[in-house]
């Protein structure tokens, strides 16, 4: 080890560095196995880390990046939202629907943005920073068709992932279709962050054209990030 460096404090960032550019995270022994750490000491690591919110566990084990993390990246999650909103408000009056982006959080979908079609008589108030779980929805759904395949996947991921865009309908409100496309955002170390741009309305909504324009939008926002 070079004079002057924490090897403590270096196998830490290590780990953080792979969990945040390892999508949908990793278990414990895979972290131990492509850092060349003993499991042990991979333990210990991801302790402290979850201790300091830099990480989170979910129920089947993995690790994903925390809300620490998230905050020492969050000048790039502001810039984000700038590139996005005009492109929201965009998708949104294109569709005649509430518009949003959505990122995922470890199991859960986290809405970051949202926008409403100004002459719309009715639509969807959807909060920022409202959470669902990745498996209901169309925008954890479209994300989820982006990670690598996995044993029962729905049918929603199947047709995500074939189609470039996720169709639900009722699942999170009823009566509510949502339509979601992923976005591909380019990754910088602990700012990397799987999203996705959609829109939602009640009863009624074009889907194809939704489908077109959130797709386009998604689009528009990884070309400005770019």
């Amino acid at each position: 080890m070079t004079a002057g460096r924490l090897k403590t404090l270096e196998r830490g960032i290590e780990a953080l560095l792979l969990i945040a550019r390892t999508p949908g995270g990793l278990k414990v022994g895979d972290l131990a196995e492509r850092l060349r750490l003993h499991r042990a000491v991979a333990y210990r690591i991801v302790a402290t880390l979850t201790d300091h919110a830099m990480v989170r566990r979910a129920e089947d084990g993995r690790i994903t990046l925390g809300t620490s993390a998230y905050m020492l990246g969050s000048r790039t999650l502001d810039g984000l939202r700038e590139t996005a909103r005009p492109i929201l408000q965009d998708l949104a009056e294109q569709s005649g629907a509430t518009a949003f982006l959505s990122i995922a959080e470890c199991d859960e979908c986290v809405v970051a943005l949202t926008a409403e079609p100004r002459e719309a008589a009715i639509a969807i108030h959807y909060r920022v920073g409202t959470r669902h779980p990745l498996q209901r929805g169309a925008a954890g759904i479209a994300i989820l068709a982006l990670r690598p395949e996995a044993e029962n996947e729905s049918d929603d991921i199947l047709f995500a992932r074939e189609h470039g865009y996720s169709v639900t309908r009722g699942q999170l409100h009823k009566g509510a279709i949502g339509v979601s496309s992923a976005a591909h955002l380019p990754t910088d170390g602990l700012t990397m962050l799987e999203c996705s741009v959609g829109v939602v309305a009640l009863e009624t909504l074009d889907v194809d054209l939704a489908a077109r324009a959130a797709v386009s939008a998604a689009r528009q926002i990884v070309d400005r990030l770019s």
